[in-house]
């Protein structure tokens, strides 16, 4: 039976677990981020598709890891390399941190901190297909008045969100 499961989730996600992306953290510093696989390979298009919510790709074993937000775990290695924060804002790929910064005054402004598993801009709903301008903004006033406390709420309501979810 464990073979049946192991076989069905390699048919829908791929034979790696472990999915490997380019992201840029701290003062545009590239490092490799690690999430569970979610859904088969595609090549490269993983770096440009933006949101993959919608992929046919995405089978009912990747929708799972993707709606409880399980395909995140694997960037707790980051946060134990120095790549990353428990909060902070969201790690973006290189392609999307060129257009934003180009297109979304005050985009590039949100490198100044730690990228992190989660952020203020997360447990404000602002993820997925949401406005950039209002993550910017977010995530720079999360920079403007970081504290311990602030990040002290932030994973607390991330807790919350997912025991909810």
């Amino acid at each position: 039976r464990r073979r049946d499961a192991t076989s069905s989730t390699r048919r829908t996600c791929g034979s790696a677990p472990i999915f490997r992306q380019q992201r840029i953290g701290q003062y545009g510093r590239l490092f490799t981020l690690y999430k569970l696989r979610s859904l088969k390979p595609a090549g490269d298009e993983g770096d440009v598709c933006w949101n993959i919510d919608h992929d046919s790709r995405l089978g009912p074993v990747g929708r799972f890891i993707r709606r409880t937000s399980i395909d995140e775990l694997p960037q707790l290695v980051n946060v134990l390399k120095g790549d990353m924060s428990l909060v902070g804002p969201r790690p973006e790929r290189p392609y999307y941190v060129a257009k934003f910064s180009r297109e979304v005054p005050g985009y590039a402004d949100r490198h100044r901190v730690p990228v992190g598993l989660t952020g203020l801009a997360v447990v404000k709903g602002l993820r997925g297909d949401t406005s950039i301008a209002e993550r910017a903004r977010v995530d720079n006033s999360y920079a403007d008045d970081w504290s311990l406390w602030l990040d002290l709420v932030v994973l607390v309501r991330t807790a919350i969100y997912l025991v909810k979810h």
